[in-house]
């Protein structure tokens, strides 16, 4: 099957075909400084670098003890990117993550002036250890930020450090004095990421390296003036129109409101995936190609990304968690049913200018 784009599509440059081969040797000399310090876990630091240069946050589901914080900060010391970690508690005020305004004497004037503290959240990459261990209200806070890139403090906005990328996670375990985030609030992340446990061989190596006294430095791979330009390249990345169409069958499949949603899963699911779903699909297709060295996306790109992007889109209900269908489950049979290529797939002389 051939992907690759043709008629009414840009075509990237000589220029920039040169940058996303630099893209494609960095992430593999990022993974290379990861794989120092981080034993395993390469699809998680994929789904990761995907994220970052698809502009997207992330929300990374685990329990304790599998490194989630290392990686990250780890990751950020390869990109040469600012890293703060908001240990997220019952008693979080908004104004503990974003800042807030003190009054200033001038010693000289004696004039008073408010003057505003920038919080943890100015900076590149930001931790959002437990977020669901702090109450609805510190939760926007933040997810405002990431929506807006900004912080909004007495009528003035301060913008917030760019690139700018937020990892948030939650510990599947104790769900006692938690705060769920709301559907609609995980929908501002692009992925959903799953860590699990390491094999056997892993955690040997994990425990061999741990308890003794080792430490690898990693080197500095990219700056962020680099990952700006990277990522703007990523969205110039051309897609073919059945991609896009492949990529809308499967999220409108998701709407059990929608006649044309199949029966299982309008039994499985309460609610399904929104237009974010499809943009953060084809998002992560054209990253994960660039990542892999090539100038177009293919239908293996897409179906790589589709259970981080739509796992926390598809709200499975009671008779689908009775009998332990999840939302991967449903994904998976997706994949396996809707047809990468339809009849119907034509695309109108208007509908090429859009994307081309």
């Amino acid at each position: 099957m051939n992907d690759r784009v043709s008629g009414g599509q840009a075509e990237l440059s000589g220029d920039e075909i040169k940058a996303l081969e630099k893209l494609s040797e960095s992430y593999r000399a990022v993974r290379e400084q990861l794989g120092k310090v981080i034993v395993g876990q390469n699809e998680v630091i994929e789904q990761l670098m995907i994220a970052i240069f698809a502009q997207g946050h992330c929300l990374l589901e685990g329990v304790p003890g599998l490194a989630k914080t290392l990686m990250v900060s780890t990751l950020a010391d390869t990109l040469n990117l600012e890293f703060n970690r908001i240990q997220f508690t019952p008693d979080l005020m908004p104004s503990d993550i974003v800042g807030t305004e003190v009054i200033q004497e001038d010693k000289a004037s004696g004039k008073r002036e408010f003057k505003f503290l920038k919080g943890p959240v100015f900076a590149n990459i930001v931790l959002a250890d437990e977020i669901n261990r702090t109450p609805p209200k510190t939760q926007a806070a933040l997810l405002e930020a990431m929506q807006e890139k900004q912080v909004t403090i007495g009528g003035e906005r301060n913008q917030l450090p760019a690139p700018f990328f937020v990892l948030a996670t939650q510990n599947p375990i104790e769900q006692e004095g938690t705060y769920t985030l709301p559907e609609a609030q995980q929908d501002r992340f692009m992925f959903k990421i799953f860590v699990k446990y390491p094999s056997y061989e892993e955690e040997f190596q994990i425990a061999a390296t741990t308890t003794a006294d080792v430490h690898h430095a990693v080197e500095q791979v990219l700056s962020g003036e680099d990952i700006l330009r990277l990522q703007q390249l990523v969205r110039r990345v051309p897609v073919a129109p059945h991609l896009i169409h492949f990529a809308l069958r499967i999220v409108r499949a998701t709407r059990v409101l929608e006649d044309d949603c199949p029966e299982f899963v309008k039994e499985a699911i309460s609610w399904g995936a929104g237009p974010r779903g499809v943009q953060n699909l084809l998002l992560g297709a054209k990253a994960r190609a660039v990542l892999e060295g090539r100038s177009y996306t293919t239908t293996e790109d897409l179906r790589a990304v589709a259970k981080p992007v739509l796992r926390h889109r598809v709200i499975t209900n009671f008779n689908a968690d009775s009998t332990g269908v999840t939302s991967d489950d449903i994904i998976d049979r997706l994949l396996d049913e809707i047809p990468e290529r339809s009849e119907g797939d034509q695309i109108s002389p208007e509908l090429v200018k859009a994307f081309s």
